[in-house]
């Protein structure tokens, strides 16, 4: 009757444990595709990785030229984006930015529909030359 017990209650923590532990398993990084718009040409990814002191968010875009272009993540998605800023991010030089975002979580930005985008120049800001929505399923 002990061993019986014995069984079933391990049997039951397994079973426990099993499903637990995905649930419980947090997002700790996603990198997102950023998509050329208005024929400028310029793709690539967005990786966001959650760090102790906030978000690191590093833009990777080809096709990019070598001057600066601001980057930010704005709420909204790509094609409803709200036009100020949420959170700047280091202006895209030469395709690379790399940003670490103080006072956020990436739980915070997957709950939230954002994303990031990079405008066409500091002289330009009302084109927008690629951007990437933030979402736990990218890939």
């Amino acid at each position: 009757m002990r061993i019986l017990r014995l069984t079933l209650s391990l049997a039951a923590l397994a079973a426990l444990i099993g499903v637990a532990a995905p649930a419980s398993a947090a997002i700790n990084s996603v990198t997102i595709p950023m998509k050329a718009l208005n024929h400028s040409g310029e793709t690539g990814t967005a990786t966001l990785t959650q760090m102790g002191s906030g978000v690191l968010v590093v833009v990777k875009l080809k096709g990019a030229p070598k001057t600066a272009q601001p980057t930010h993540i704005h709420i909204g998605t790509c094609g409803h984006i709200n036009a100020a800023p949420e959170f700047p991010l280091v202006s895209t030089v030469n395709g690379k930015s790399t940003t670490t975002v103080s006072g956020v979580t990436l739980a915070q930005l997957l709950k939230s529909p954002y994303a990031i985008n990079v405008h066409k120049s500091a002289s330009d800001l009302g084109t927008y030359v690629a951007c990437g929505n933030i979402t736990a399923s990218s890939k």
